[in-house]
């Protein structure tokens, strides 16, 4: 129970949100947006590229498609990679994307072994899954085998103390202020050791 549980908190996580089809890239807007960019004026990308102003122009408005050389000399302009042209930026891109979980307001997943919230719910395609547990579990009879998935994990001990056993590691006692960062395709089981029931902030890599 708690296996198959466990895992599909990180197969929600993966599966929520919306899928967003990939739009065919428009090369004349994208030039635009690089030109301007580097606030360059057509004129002064035309002279970087070696290109006819009327050219970019054109180009720039779709109302022709430009040849291997032009795309050759517009990437040399530009200084990126002809590939550069036709993909849009990722990593340079700053989207400005926040999501604020108020105390008690994540979304709860209840198993037999753990109590989950989830938070930062609001955002899809995250890259990472956070999310609070109550660990309940008290021994390992209680799960039906070992818990792993693609991906690595942090944990983070919030209250009480934990056993972290894994199927490669002698299992590690942990209390509040430890943490631990693993494969998680390792086997990977967690047991309080507390009076009380612990918790723990989790976060798990979903790419």
């Amino acid at each position: 129970m708690g296996k198959s549980n466990q895992t599909s908190i990180v197969q929600i996580a993966r599966e929520n949100g919306e899928t967003d089809n990939a739009l065919p890239l428009d090369l004349g807007l994208r030039v635009r947006e690089l030109r301007k960019a580097r606030s360059w004026t057509l004129e002064q990308a035309a002279k970087h590229a070696g290109l006819a102003r009327s050219t970019l122009s054109k180009i720039e408005n779709g109302q022709m498609s430009p040849t291997y050389d032009a795309l050759k000399k517009l990437a040399v302009g530009l200084e990126i990679s002809i590939p550069q042209l036709f993909t849009q930026p990722v990593k340079d891109q700053i989207n400005g994307r926040l999501s604020v979980t108020k105390s008690g307001e994540g979304q709860n997943h209840v198993t037999v072994t753990y109590e989950h919230e989830l938070l930062a719910n609001t955002l899809s395609k995250k890259q990472m899954l956070p999310y609070r547990a109550v660990v309940r579990a008290r021994s390992m009879d209680e799960f039906d085998g070992w818990v792993r998935h693609d991906g690595e994990e942090f944990l983070y001990i919030l209250t009480g103390m934990i056993s972290l056993i894994t199927e490669f590691y002698e299992p590690i006692e942990m209390r509040r202020g430890d943490s631990a960062y693993y494969d998680a395709s390792m086997g990977h089981n967690l047991v309080s050791v507390s009076q009380d029931d612990a918790t723990i902030l989790w976060v798990t890599s979903l790419t």
